[in-house]
């Protein structure tokens, strides 16, 4: 039994890890306890060394000094500040209002809105939850089939995970060892893509089935002409500033992402008080919940930091290589295989999760694949979108469902009774989605220029296609470097060209 478990340290520990996960223990304790356990157990038994654990409190530290991680409460708290502050709603309206005329109109404003507070925001409870309040009545009201209005809100608050400045990818460039600026600028044109994809979906459905997506009527378009071009500038000026603010800065190279966020955040609080919206009340609930936010991805990375140390000490990580570069296909198969693995972790972990515990793990194989990290980073974070959309657990799903009607009402507007929104009707709606969403991780892989077009990687130099040609000497001996101890003041250019003439 003994040397069973001295010989398989690896898979027991992360068999261990699946087991207290699927018990349904919080993440960070799970991972830190594992790693405790197995660091002990491999102590006991002579593998590991005591000093080892010594190492964890100087990770620690370190994890608290990381200038990179401290992006994710600057930009949670510009979301929260933006979202309370009404930006949301005054978004959706205008351009409700703007798209009004054709069908779909609806649909495509909260698209474009969700493209635009992912741009601002990064947070896609704040993106869902605003959308779902202030547009899924307008969208019952004027007959959107349940299922689409449920699915195209969840999913446009899911932009927010892929469109930068996104949570999820500073800590994908934390765990690959990347710029976050770089993994902002490749996530941009595939992000932008998605965003397309969606309203296809939905210029399909207004084609296939129109009833589903109707256009407003003309009582309910109350902006026109001038009036509605100034509400478009004064309501899309603002968030356009600030999303140049931020992201324009990080990819300019004129403040790093932890700078942009602190600009954004400073940019947010001036809106709201612009606005007349910044109080001391709304201000608490953005610190309370950015506080909690930042907590909970702190100690998951503590408890990911534990495990990791003792798992890579077992030679884990060798285990998973091992595991994975021999996967029949090569370099394609460990992505399929990859992403197959993600998508389905995906039911059960959120984005957090995986970026913690999956990532560590696939990042190293990849890179001795060859394959660049900025580009399999964002084919994750695609791929990881999909967690928020998976019924039964998707976390954009669950946010929706808060929000959503869950008992007949009265339209206060049109005074007729408007049907409830049921738990199944929202995860229907959902699947089309998540096809689409499995569609741009397909589309990342074949095309991965989506990725490198938003980086300027610089020329690059191919060395197995630069042929150097010597010439031939008729086999003469090659005099030795110039400034060897042989000859030390011959330089073998003067030989050379001797030779050549002679020729």
């Amino acid at each position: 039994m003994v040397e069973f478990v001295s010989a398989n340290m690896a898979p027991l520990m992360f068999g261990a890890l699946v087991l207290f996960l699927l018990m349904g223990f919080p993440v960070a304790f799970a991972l830190a306890a594992n790693g405790l356990v197995f660091g002990l157990i491999g102590i006991e038994l002579g593998l590991l060394t005591p000093a080892l654990l010594q190492a964890l409190p100087e990770r620690v530290f370190g994890i608290m000094r990381n200038d990179t991680l401290l992006a994710i409460p600057f930009f949670t708290f510009m979301g929260l500040i933006l979202e309370r502050s009404g930006m949301a709603e005054d978004l959706l309206d205008t351009i409700g209002q703007l798209f009004g005329p054709i069908r779909g109109g609806l649909a495509y404003a909260v698209i474009f809105v969700g493209a635009l507070l992912a741009a601002t925001t990064g947070v896609v409870a704040a993106s869902v939850i605003s959308m779902g309040l202030i547009s899924l009545p307008i969208m019952l009201r004027y007959g959107y089939d349940r299922r689409l209005a449920s699915g195209v809100i969840a999913a446009s608050g899911t932009l927010a995970q892929i469109i930068p400045p996104s949570l999820v990818l500073i800590v994908l460039a934390d765990q690959l060892g990347r710029s976050v600026g770089d993994m902002y600028a490749g996530a941009l044109i595939p992000g932008l893509v998605l965003t397309g994809l969606y309203a296809g979906y939905i210029l399909l459905t207004s084609i296939i089935k129109p009833e589903m997506v109707p256009a407003l009527p003309p009582e309910a378009r109350t902006l026109r002409g001038a009036k509605l071009l100034l509400r478009v500038i004064t309501s899309l000026v603002p968030p356009l500033v600030l999303i140049f603010l931020v992201l324009g800065t990080i990819f300019v190279g004129i403040a790093t992402p932890t700078e942009g966020g602190a600009m954004g955040a400073a940019g947010a609080i001036l809106l709201a008080l612009a606005k007349r919206q910044l109080s001391w009340n709304l201000m608490r609930q953005a610190m309370d919940s950015t506080a909690k936010l930042s907590s909970f991805v702190v100690f998951i990375l503590i408890g990911s930091t534990v495990f990791g140390l003792v798992f890579r000490a077992v030679n884990g990580d060798l285990w998973v290589e091992h595991l994975l570069i021999g996967l029949p296909g090569g370099e394609l198969g460990f992505l399929i295989v990859c992403n197959i693995l993600v998508f389905v972790l995906a039911f059960f972990l959120d984005f957090f999760e995986l970026a913690f515990i999956i990532v560590p793990l696939l990042g190293p194989v990849a890179d001795k694949l060859g394959i660049d990290l900025i580009w399999f980073g964002v084919l994750l974070g695609v791929n990881m979108q999909t967690s928020f959309m998976h019924p039964p657990f998707g976390f954009a799903l669950f946010f929706l469902r808060s929000v959503a009607p869950k008992t007949d009402y009265i339209d206060k507007v049109t005074g007729r009774k408007i049907g409830k929104i049921t738990t199944g009707q929202i995860y229907w709606g959902a699947v089309p989605f998540v096809v689409i969403q499995i569609i741009m991780v397909a589309l990342v892989i074949s095309f991965p220029q989506l990725v490198d077009a938003g980086r300027d990687k610089g020329p690059a130099i191919n060395l197995n296609d630069v042929k150097i040609e010597i010439p031939a000497f008729d086999n003469q001996e090659v005099a030795p470097p110039f400034g060897s101890p042989a000859q030390p003041d011959q330089n073998p250019a003067d030989d050379i060209m001797k030779q050549l003439q002679g020729k």
